[in-house]
């Protein structure tokens, strides 16, 4: 029995788990068509991958072995199938590649992972589904690791990825990239799932901490694949621009502690410079096409507060116009909440105050803790403590994870020391 503890081989095995699972897994369901089939033969690969790296090295090209080792896997488990028969004669036709045919295995890898991507975030199945299969499907992720990202039983989970693949089955949903007149509005779906899948990871939407730096990473991770096997869709690289130049925040988002720190407050030289310039330089590339959508404006205003060397120096001015474009094209409540903040820093705090108190009034961000949070705060800047700290107070009781109700909490202590300090003066 070889050792199968080399620190080489199981570093080789980690490392082409990441860059070649969702890979092996598309090309099978496109052998295959069975999902279930597709997940347990990739498995099977890299237990493989395991011994024979160890006794025969590491290949020259471990994507390619390792799908030629899954799909003659996959075709062994289809031949018992007697049901299945016809279809296996058609499958062993088109797909049965042996080892020494490894340039051959991956030549159609690309377009079979797009499909996937696509596959995963079909408009018929429900939005969560859609981030869940992605994620295990395309990224590896366990259903328990999924389940701890979601804040859900493993049971729940799993049954949510059995109802996504039954779905896709049962409604006879295709596995393939749509046809052009169908692209822009699928493309914008999966976007959207990459989108929420960073945001999740970036700002946790409730737990005990604040930043789940696996799933921003996948997102980023997984946004780079599509970003390399669609280079001309400027959104798509104003997506993953976007991505990089906030996750370049990331260190700085919470001190020693785990203490969340503020954008205003946070120690620039921690920010990841070389995530910056490459965020930058992707933007840059994209606006040049003169398409600006979403993902691209809000990169542009992530540029702009890394540009910044120092919190004063923030062009609010130009993120100010830059929120009114976004307001624009993707209009939303969220949108308005930050393009107040902008127009208080950039044209007098009064100003943002009167526009986040119709947003109050409209009702349409009740329950959404960074409307009162960011009253609090301008009404803290102004100097009305009394105010500043009921409005605190309020965005305590919505505070969706440990982290930022601690923050919370030191705010309002500050009120009331400052407050103490005033009525205590001769």
């Amino acid at each position: 029995m070889p050792d199968t503890a080399d620190p080489t081989v199981e570093a080789a095995v980690t490392e082409a788990f990441h860059q070649e699972w969702g890979r092996v897994v598309a090309t099978l369901i496109a052998t295959t068509g069975d999902w279930d089939l597709a997940e347990e033969c990739a498995q099977d690969a890299f237990v493989q991958a395991l011994q024979r790296w160890f006794r025969d090295g590491v290949p020259s090209r471990p994507g390619a072995w390792l799908t030629t080792v899954a799909r003659n896997r996959a075709l062994d488990r289809l031949r018992r199938r007697a049901v299945e028969a016809t279809k296996l004669e058609k499958t062993a036709l088109a797909g049965s590649v042996a080892p020494a045919e490894e340039d051959a295995a991956d030549t159609r890898i690309p377009d079979e992972r797009l499909r996937l991507i696509f596959t995963c975030c079909h408009p018929a199945l429900p939005k969560e589904a859609r981030v869940a299969l992605t994620l295990r499907s395309l990224a590896g992720l366990t259903t328990a690791e999924i389940a701890r990202a979601f804040l859900v039983s493993e049971e729940t989970m799993a049954k949510r990825l059995v109802r996504a693949k039954h779905k896709i089955r049962d409604a006879g949903i295709p596995f393939r990239i749509p046809p052009p007149h169908l692209l822009p509005p699928r493309l914008s779906g999966v976007l959207a799932v990459l989108y929420l899948l960073f945001n999740e990871g970036y700002s946790a939407s409730s737990g005990s901490e604040l930043v789940r730096v696996d799933l921003s990473a996948e997102a980023i991770r997984l946004t780079r694949m599509v970003a390399e096997l669609m280079p001309d869709e400027a959104e798509v690289s104003g997506l993953l621009a976007l991505m990089l130049l906030t996750d370049a925040r990331r260190r700085a988002r919470v001190d020693q502690q785990g203490e969340l720190v503020t954008l205003e407050e946070q120690d620039r030289s921690l920010w990841d410079h070389d995530e910056i310039a490459e965020g930058r330089r992707i933007l840059g590339a994209a606006l040049t096409r003169r398409l600006a959508g979403r993902y691209q404006l809000q990169a542009a205003i992530a540029a702009c507060h890394t540009a910044a060397r120092d919190a004063d120096l923030t062009d609010w001015v130009t993120i100010a116009d830059l929120y009114t474009r976004l307001a624009e094209i993707a209009p939303s409540p969220v949108v308005e909440l930050n393009r107040a903040v902008a127009l208080a820093m950039a044209d007098g705090i009064e100003v943002g105050l009167g526009r986040i108190d119709q947003l109050a009034t409209s009702g349409v961000l009740d329950g959404y803790y960074l409307l009162p949070a960011t009253r609090a705060d301008l009404m803290r800047r102004l100097g009305r403590h009394a105010e500043a700290s009921a409005s605190y107070r309020a965005a305590l009781e919505l505070a969706p994870t440990d982290v930022e109700r601690r923050y919370l909490l030191r705010r309002l202590a500050e009120l009331d020391r400052s407050t103490t300090t005033e009525r205590n003066r001769p």
